[in-house]
């Protein structure tokens, strides 16, 4: 499953299939979500994240693989327990960079939530540099891609026609 913006996507894709293809296995299907926030979305409203819940209750698959454990989310008090609620259920849960999440033990728990805890405080870090670099680019009236609305006003001064912006 990769979960990421439009430019990561064929990168963590391409970086599964091959972690996938050097242990044997079959990638039987991927899941994507196009401009989903893993961070402000919760799983009970991701569409991906609830089609994969009813394949695993189904059986469908046995290995749940994520370029990093944070595109499953980043909700530190909800992503845990999705990990852990498909590990219950029989799904090992695998990130290229990041190795197997397992639950064998009370520190594999631990190791699980501290890991979106920390997730969850890199995406306010995140937020909050974009939020500063966005109102610095628009104290300086630079383009920051908010929608930008020029209205020009035509009038005639002395013969000619002159514009005002507003």
């Amino acid at each position: 499953m990769d979960i990421s913006n439009e430019n990561d996507i064929p990168v963590q894709r391409t970086a599964c299939r091959e972690f996938a293809n050097r242990r044997g296995w079959i990638v039987i299907k991927e899941y994507y979500e196009k401009g989903i926030s893993g961070y402000k979305v919760s799983a009970t409203k991701r569409d991906s994240i609830q089609d994969l819940r009813i394949a695993a209750e189904k059986e469908e698959f046995d290995v749940l693989l994520v370029y990093m454990f944070d595109r499953i989310g980043r909700i530190d008090d909800e992503t845990p327990f999705v990990v852990e609620w498909f590990a219950q259920h029989g799904i090992e849960v695998w990130s290229v960079t990041e190795g197997e999440q397992r639950f064998d033990n009370h520190v594999d728990k631990l190791t699980n939530y501290i890991r979106f805890w920390q997730a969850s405080d890199e995406s306010q870090k995140t937020s909050t540099r974009i939020k500063e670099s966005l109102n610095q680019l628009t104290e300086k009236g630079l383009y920051t891609g908010a929608l930008h609305l020029s209205v020009i006003r035509l009038y005639q001064v002395d013969g000619s026609t002159k514009a005002e912006r507003s």
